[in-house]
């Protein structure tokens, strides 16, 4: 998925082989009276949107070898629905760490993923996952960072590739920015 939804591949220049780190936010929530901010549902739209995801990625090539998702329930609940789109689904791990996490934390989590995942793909919130993407993208292909800078909502995915040995050699501006898209379902 390029910035305007075409498949594609990139890094920056380093040792190592080319590796991918997905961003998804999870899709919209419903604000239920009374209920916990971390056992928020998907609203309708979340539940619209989180298939559509999935689909996304699916067509772009973007199945990714593990999934990291926080253990919110509106974060659990789009993983679950993008995720169906395989057939198995990729593994998930359920990291409460990624409830609320800021970028340096949420790069901590990443720098901890086995060198053998090629492709990560981390499902968490806002704002956290807007400054990870921007904390690690050195550029961006088209409109990419543009698009990321202004807003990144809802059911957004951003892709960005980079070459390294291992993941805890990634570093803030070591990334290219592929794309950035918002997967809407009808």
């Amino acid at each position: 998925m390029t910035a305007g939804g075409a498949a594609a591949t990139g890094g920056t220049a380093s040792d190592g082989p080319p590796r991918r780190l997905v961003v998804l936010r999870h899709a919209k929530s419903a604000w239920p009276h009374g209920v916990p901010d971390h056992e928020r549902p998907l609203g309708p739209r979340g539940l619209r949107d989180a298939p559509a995801a999935g689909r996304a990625l699916a067509e772009a090539g973007c199945r990714p070898d593990l999934a990291l998702c926080s253990t919110a329930v509106r974060a659990r609940d789009t993983w679950a629905l993008a995720g169906a789109r395989w057939d198995p689904p990729p593994r998930a791990i359920f990291d409460a760490r990624l409830y609320g996490a800021d970028a340096p934390e949420l790069l901590d989590v990443v720098r901890g993923t086995p060198d053998e995942v090629g492709t990560l793909l981390l499902v968490g919130h806002n704002p956290g996952l807007e400054e990870l993407v921007l904390h690690l993208a050195s550029a961006g292909l088209g409109d990419a960072l543009d698009q990321v800078r202004l807003k990144f909502p809802t059911s957004a995915i951003a892709v960005l590739t980079w070459h390294g040995p291992h993941w805890r050699a990634l570093t803030p501006g070591a990334a290219l920015l592929t794309s950035m898209t918002v997967p809407r379902g009808a």
